[in-house]
């Protein structure tokens, strides 16, 4: 009997991981696109904001909720609203505010004239309200509209349903500091992730405290909803301040309400995309252990710094604590879109930091243990070749999937224009961590360790500069998200290419696309 060659099982055991997750992305398809199937679902422009309204195929029209995103989301970030409603025989309106998603206007006032911006973003909430009276199911007699929105949108809708009787009834994800009294707006339900920060929290038992009368409760409602001046607060169970718009006890509270509201008793399916998006993402990292086999092969012996704990910890720490305290008065609007620039600015200064820390302890060999390649080692036009397939893996893989279930990431003309110049900032931070990082005998966890260093100097800088920043602390849990995807893939990119600069490239470039893609864009 001839003896299995030793490539054999290795073979057999990517072909089944290769099924295991193509299946797993197949079924976290289905399960997304499922739901949308017995549903209306029409794109449109309303004085050039991209809307898109859903209702129901087979119903009559019902009443009409106006659904708007948080700051630097966009519509698809509210379809779990937006499919619960519809299901339930609402009709269903999101649009893009300027600056954000697929709108190209940009937004005014950035953040350097927050009356500008809120008015502007205020304009177009009023001008969504018109519209939605317009379509069938807004009704004529009596008020028949309804507004729900997330965090920066939450504040909008409630100073825009205030004193505007067209509005039955508001629904307020993660509001914090509107306007909202003990009778207006009109009939209020605000609901917090369980996990949020206390401030929003507090806030909400601020809201309802106004017409309670006494000490106020969590999930009792006050008021009259016959009155308009019904409030309640609602602390969903396991959700942060993104995962709120998808927890399953936010929607149905939601629903409920319009349902209270309107006087309505359908109950149709409660949006649960949250595990579909899980399994297809799962299935995405899963294909890149089999599909890093296709990468070639750069270096023929693994490269990187190669330190131990010893020299790596003071390397990754300082860049952590000199850069947000180098940057605190520094001027850093250099480009039109909104904290992009910071970023930008942070990532480069970050790795410039890193690099200089590496060329300061002499990894080179004279006092310490020597990398198995230096940076001279191999041409930058393989390194580009190798590092093109992974940036076709994170376009394909999630960036499409992003785009039409969870954000807009499809750029608009002025952000492909940003995209090289945001490239160039945040490679200079990859190349120089992933080098850090990578080699042999390279401290066990340093990896996780540096990226941890990166956050928190993210932190530092916001608590240095609130007023500019503050919205970093929002999107910390996604680049949190962002590293663990890096993580996982540069591990087999590096395993295939041993080379780290190929995973440094494919990562600056899906964070750069990421970032011009999703931060507002400002006049």
């Amino acid at each position: 009997m001839k003896p299995e060659s030793a490539s054999g099982p290795a073979h057999t055991r990517a072909f089944i991981v290769f099924l295991a997750a193509a299946l797993a992305v197949a079924t976290g398809l289905w399960s997304l696109l499922a739901p949308t199937a017995d549903l209306r679902v029409e794109a449109l422009r309303v004085d050039d904001i991209p809307v898109t309204i859903f209702r129901p195929s087979s119903a009559p029209p019902g009443p009409v909720i106006v659904i708007a995103h948080g700051f630097a989301g966009s519509q698809q970030l509210m379809q779990p609203a937006a499919v619960t409603l519809a299901h339930s025989g609402y009709t269903a309106v999101t649009f893009d505010f300027a600056g954000h998603g697929r709108n190209a206007r940009p937004l005014a006032g950035g953040v350097k004239d927050h009356e500008e911006s809120a008015r502007v973003l205020g304009s177009e909430i009023d001008r969504m309200i018109r519209f939605a009276s317009t379509l069938p199911g807004a009704g004529l007699e009596k008020p028949r509209l309804g507004l729900v929105g997330h965090s920066m949108a939450a504040i909008l809708i409630v100073n825009g349903a205030i004193h505007n009787d067209a509005v039955a009834g508001v629904v307020a994800f993660s509001n914090f500091g509107s306007g909202a009294t003990a009778s207006e707006p009109n009939n209020l339900l605000v609901i917090d992730g369980a996990w949020e920060a206390s401030a929003l929290k507090n806030d909400g038992l601020r809201i309802v405290g106004l017409a309670s009368g006494e000490p106020p409760r969590e999930r009792f409602t006050y008021g009259e909803m016959a009155r308009g001046t019904a409030r309640r607060l609602v602390y969903a169970e396991g959700a942060e301040h993104i995962g709120v718009i998808y927890s399953r006890e936010g929607l149905t509270e939601m629903r409920d309400w319009m349902n209270a509201v309107f006087e309505r008793t359908e109950s149709g399916a409660i949006d649960a995309r949250g595990k579909a998006l899980g399994l297809l993402f799962l299935g995405v990292l899963g294909l890149a252990p089999p599909l890093s086999r296709l990468l070639p092969r750069v270096s023929p012996v693994p490269s990187g710094a190669g330190l131990g704990w010893r020299r790596q910890w003071p390397i990754a720490v300082a860049p952590a604590l000199l850069t947000p305290l180098m940057l605190w008065k520094a001027p850093t609007d250099f480009l039109p879109i909104l904290l992009g620039d910071y970023l930008a600015v942070h990532f480069a200064l970050y790795g410039a930091l890193t690099f200089f820390c590496l060329w300061l302890s002499n990894f080179s060999g004279k006092s310490g243990q020597r990398p198995s390649a230096d940076w001279r080692g191999t041409p930058w036009r393989g390194l580009l070749l190798a590092a093109l397939p992974v940036v076709a893996y994170y376009g394909l893989g999630f960036g499409l999937p992003i785009d039409a279930f969870v954000t807009s990431i499809a750029p608009s003309s002025l952000r492909w224009l940003l995209i090289p110049a945001m490239f160039c900032s945040v490679v200079v931070y990859f190349l120089a961590d992933e080098w850090l990082t990578r080699g042999p005998a390279a401290a066990t966890g340093g990896y996780v360790f540096s990226k941890l260093c990166v956050v928190v100097s993210l932190a530092i800088a916001v608590a240095l500069n609130p007023p500019k920043l503050f919205f970093l602390v929002i999107i910390v849990p996604v680049i949190c998200l962002f590293f663990m995807v890096f993580g996982w893939i540069s591990r087999w990119t590096y395993g295939r290419t041993g080379d780290p600069r190929v995973a440094a490239l494919a990562n600056a470039a899906a964070l750069a696309w990421s970032i011009c893609a999703t931060f507002p864009v400002v006049s």
